[in-house]
């Protein structure tokens, strides 16, 4: 089995259309906060030791409906990650060897 080591992308392309930042949090020194919720607007926060993402309100302006949009497709996925994330955790628990060979099979 390949060792899986835990690790943080950020690359940053740029071209004709543009600049574009992607991160890849793979690591278990990840944390997820919430930030100004007591103030005018609210900041989901996500980082690690070596990047962070931070996710706010249009412009950083007032709350618009696209941004409730935004932030209900944020808990779906979170919650489609949490139920993934618990039934591969399940399986793996209960049959150990499978998940070894599912693992390679996925790299």
């Amino acid at each position: 089995m390949r060792e899986h080591l835990p690790y943080t992308r950020a690359a940053v392309t740029l071209d004709d259309d543009g600049t574009r930042l992607d991160t890849s949090f793979r690591t278990p020194h990840l944390s997820v906060t919430v930030l100004g919720t007591d103030g005018g607007r609210p900041f989901l926060h996500l980082s690690s030791r070596e990047a962070q993402v931070v996710i706010s309100t249009t412009g950083g302006g007032p709350v618009t409906e696209r941004d409730v949009t935004l932030a209900r497709q944020i808990a779906d996925a979170a919650a489609r990650y949490l139920a993934d994330c618990e039934r591969l955790h399940t399986d793996q628990s209960t049959n150990p060897h499978q998940a070894e060979s599912e693992q390679g099979k996925a790299a």
